[in-house]
């Protein structure tokens, strides 16, 4: 357990992510910023959103931020890591906001094999700052 309370993540788990375009909204917010706060609402271990520079999808229209008049949506990936359980009790609130056909879903099985913990003491018996 770390000094949260929560039992520290290691063994087996699932990477969930979500890969959309970076203009993709709910409700007039960000999609990736409302499914990040999903996650961390769920209680889930973790969630980061990434900016890709280029890519492509269903539309196959090639975004890049090479050109400025390509660059207004740029791909976004939503990785979210848990236990395989906790990661398939989201799946229904991330169904909710991909209810357009926007985004592409993909479960990968991983093992987590070490996570720091800031409130865990370092080697020398100190707290990280």
């Amino acid at each position: 357990m770390t000094s949260s309370g929560r039992q520290r993540l290691t063994g087996p788990a699932l990477r969930l992510t979500v890969v959309i375009g970076e203009q993709d909204t709910w409700h007039h917010k960000p999609l990736y910023s409302e499914i990040v706060h999903r996650a961390h609402a769920a209680g889930l271990a973790g969630a980061s959103v990434f900016r890709g520079i280029e890519g492509f999808g269903a539309s196959s229209v090639v975004h890049t931020s090479r050109l400025l008049s390509l660059s207004e949506d740029l791909p976004v990936a939503v990785i979210i890591v848990d236990t395989e359980e906790r990661v398939r009790a989201f799946l229904p609130r991330l169904e909710e906001l991909l209810n357009e056909g926007e985004g592409l879903v993909v479960l990968d099985e991983c093992e987590i094999v070490g996570r720091h913990d800031p409130a865990a003491p370092s080697a020398e018996g100190k707290r990280s700052t």
